[in-house]
């Protein structure tokens, strides 16, 4: 059977149960079997089924080669509870499937998983808005917004706000947005956290994986600047943080043998009571850290682990949503778990249970898990939680590309600009929604855009009559230094620019010659008078 990657978008977790399903009912071998002398044709044992999906789940790429044959076993108990599959009686639901030579049967029709309706969207745009240079200390609302009308660009209001470059600077004042508040500057790093998601999920929208409004600015920035030198999260308020006992237990396990900082006796067996006591806490959690409200980004991740790179930019920037609490205990027990499986001196914690597959076991459902108990969610928390132990040490780095955007736009804000005097017509005002355009649009739009009123600009100067000729050259010399391009396609030779700019009068240099009075030297003479 076609073994088929579930690419990202929404309800990725319903279409890989609907999946599993499709290729276990196409490539379970059915025979003829005997019970209680009777025969059965096109049944299977129980046996036979684990073996088939085990190796089914491993050779998948949605799943991997961490699958155990006990989640295997799981995984059929929930289709015989959805009537996927039956006993040859007809029965389900009620009976408990077993690893035995029990008969079973698939139904007549097997009943896929619907999609749940998607909920209607009333803006034209999942991703909250980016504040501009020209928003003020309350965000506008999207409901009252007023498209803003095109601004047309004359010569007379260009001439004035390009007086510049060629020389004539009227009245003009500095401005200055008012202070970016604190609100601010996390909504602008939530808009552009949640941006930068959707772009390295590669999807078209949001709409089904994630809402915007479940998503705290607070919580991205608090994640981004407090941490210690380990770059784990420091938490304001004492109280949110795990209790004493439990983050000793993690350390003495973390740093076996020398991590016994209390000195408790240490007997047969005290390293695998100290991990069931880390164990019991995380188990007992209320939400699976991950948070439900946030399990459809992580389960769409799981299509792009194949590719280690975007993978973990991914998990970097999904990571940085999460509660504080939530981020500093998932990044302390996921370096827990690294260390425990690297860790050679530390006694084997279970008798029959590798250390890696019990600690990914034993942790994975208090990692990610889904509000209505999806099928599939030990399954997908076994493989999400492998590789986030695997790369625990890049995964909570803030991606570089979007602390880099989030600082330019900040900065940005923050600049000055110039306003000149009958400059009305407000081209800072820009449209509540954009358009990404690619590098070489923007340099056309930016050519044509600019080059038409400059062309106007310079030949309404050189029309000019009643401006001196020493000043037009003057104003026409620093057009050229400001616009060259411009000036060179006006005046591409020399001849052409003679044609309508006035030459300099040549002025004559006086010849010394007729101007020198040749006068015989006389020798000063004082002259003195008296008055009687």
């Amino acid at each position: 059977m076609e073994n088929q990657v579930i690419g990202p978008g929404p309800y990725r977790a319903t279409k890989l149960w609907n999946e599993t399903i499709r290729l276990f009912r196409g490539g379970m071998p059915l025979r003829r079997h005997w019970a209680h002398f009777r025969c059965y044709d096109c049944s299977f044992t129980g046996t036979e089924a684990v073996d088939y999906l085990h190796n089914l789940l491993r050779d998948n790429h949605n799943f991997g080669p961490e699958v155990t044959r006990y989640q295997t076993l799981q995984l059929l108990r929930k289709f015989l509870k959805a009537h996927v599959i039956e006993d040859v009686k007809g029965r389900h639901g009620t009976e408990d499937f077993e690893d035995n030579g029990h008969l079973y049967r698939f139904p007549t029709l097997s009943p896929l998983k619907s999609f749940p309706a998607r909920p209607v969207i009333k803006d034209c745009s999942d991703l909250p808005r980016l504040i501009r240079w020209d928003d003020y200390e309350e965000l506008p609302q999207q409901e009252n917004f007023v498209p803003v009308k095109s601004a047309v660009l004359t010569s007379d209001l260009w001439n004035k706000r390009h007086s510049v470059a060629i020389g004539d600077v009227h009245e003009c004042k500095l401005i200055r947005r008012k202070e970016i508040t604190s609100k601010q500057v996390d909504h602008i790093w939530k808009s552009m956290t949640v941006a930068h998601l959707q772009r390295v999920l590669g999807l078209k929208t949001l709409d089904g994986v994630l809402n915007p409004a479940h998503v705290n600015g607070k919580h991205i920035v608090h994640n981004v600047f407090s941490v210690n030198k380990a770059g784990i999260v420091v938490l304001e308020n004492k109280a949110e943080d795990m209790p004493y006992w439990v983050v000793t237990a993690m350390k003495c396990l973390a740093n076996w043998p020398n991590g016994n900082e209390s000195k408790q006796p240490v007997y047969p067996g005290f390293e695998r009571d100290v991990l069931r006591t880390v164990a019991d806490y995380y188990q007992r959690l209320k939400e699976p850290l991950l948070t439900f409200h946030l399990y459809e980004v992580f389960v769409n991740i799981l299509s792009l682990l194949p590719v280690q790179e975007a993978a973990s930019e991914a998990l970097q920037v999904s990571c940085l949503l999460l509660p504080p609490p939530n981020r500093r205990r998932l990044q302390l027990l996921l370096r827990l778990m690294a260390r425990v499986c690297q860790n050679p001196q530390l006694p084997p914690l279970n008798d029959t249970i590798a250390t890696r597959t019990l600690m990914v076991q034993m942790f994975s459902q208090c990692v990610l898990g889904s509000a209505d108990d999806m099928d599939l969610d030990e399954l997908l928390a076994t493989k999400l939680v492998t590789f986030m132990m695997e790369h625990h040490n890049t995964i909570f780095q803030v991606p570089a590309k979007l602390r880099c955007q989030v600082e330019e736009h900040l900065s940005h804000l923050k600049r000055a600009q110039i306003k000149y005097a009958g400059a009305d017509t407000d081209f800072s005002a820009s449209p509540a929604f954009y358009k990404q355009i690619s590098r070489v649009e923007c340099e056309e739009q930016r050519v044509i855009g600019t080059q038409t009123p400059l062309q106007q600009l310079l030949e309404g100067l050189i029309a000019d009559k009643e401006l001196p000729a020493k000043d037009k050259r003057k104003r026409l010399k620093q057009f050229q230094k400001s616009y060259p391009e411009v000036y060179h396609s006006r005046f591409p030779t020399e001849e052409s620019k003679a044609a309508v700019i006035p030459e300099k009068t040549p002025r004559l240099k006086p010849n010394l010659m007729f101007f020198s009075i040749k006068k015989p030297f006389q020798p000063f003479q004082r002259s003195w008078s008296f008055r009687a």
